[in-house]
């Protein structure tokens, strides 16, 4: 993986390990071990440290007394929970965008919505979905709100991918093209409302079958 010349080597640590993390390739329930991370990354242990730390911020590992950390098993509860935190966040953050929403953040939206609609995996997916929300938050210049809803996002990708890590359906994206069109008109609270049900709805659902988890984390997830 790519990394930029002022990233910390704790932070790049973190990014691939979330990455490996966020797409399956380490299990819920892993040991995170420190010796073997830090030899692969050619690393001392206080750099590893400060990564585990930072996976631990964004609820994606988590540190056991005397046996050090782990990744972090999830459930439909926990989806909900982070599903609601996004609605309130994400329509917060989309109120102080919109007055700085310009043409070229709105054509570079819905270039990456039609992304989104023809990817051919999960992984694309997911990667022009997230940049969608970026595209439309970042306007918001509130970097610290911004941080807490890129942790959520994080955890959301966890879920989406292991709900369709086997068995990925593309489907066209009406909610970010409702979005776009009524922050074209001006119209902000249409906007945050479409957004904020769009990331939230599952919250206010009643609890599925068991069976039927993947499928409601991935209806939420879009």
């Amino acid at each position: 993986m790519k990394h930029t010349p002022e990233e910390t080597q704790s932070t790049r640590i973190a990014r691939i390990l979330a990455d490996r993390i966020i797409s399956g390739e380490m299990p819920p329930g892993a040991r995170l071990r420190q010796d073997h991370i830090a030899a692969e990354f050619g690393a001392s242990h206080v750099p590893v440290r400060e990564a585990f730390r930072a996976l631990q911020t964004q609820g994606l590992a988590e540190s056991e007394p005397r046996r050090g950390f782990r990744v972090t098993e999830f459930d439909i509860a926990e989806l909900r929970e982070v599903a609601e935190m996004r609605s309130s966040l994400e329509s917060l953050a989309l109120r102080h965008a919109a007055p700085n929403m310009t043409r070229r953040i709105l054509q570079e939206a819905e270039e990456v919505t039609r992304r989104g609609d023809s990817a051919s995996t999960v992984r694309d997916w997911e990667a022009a979905n997230r940049h969608f929300h970026r595209l439309i938050l970042a306007p918001c210049r509130m970097p610290r709100l911004l941080r807490t809803i890129d942790d959520l996002q994080a955890a959301s990708a966890r879920f989406l991918f292991a709900a369709w890590r086997r068995d990925w359906e593309a489907r066209t994206d009406h909610d970010h093209r409702a979005i776009l069109d009524a922050l074209r008109r001006g119209q902000t609270d249409l906007a945050c409302a479409t957004l904020a049900r769009h990331v939230g709805w599952i919250g206010k659902r009643k609890p599925a079958a068991k069976n039927s988890d993947s499928r409601e984390a991935y209806e939420i997830l879009r």
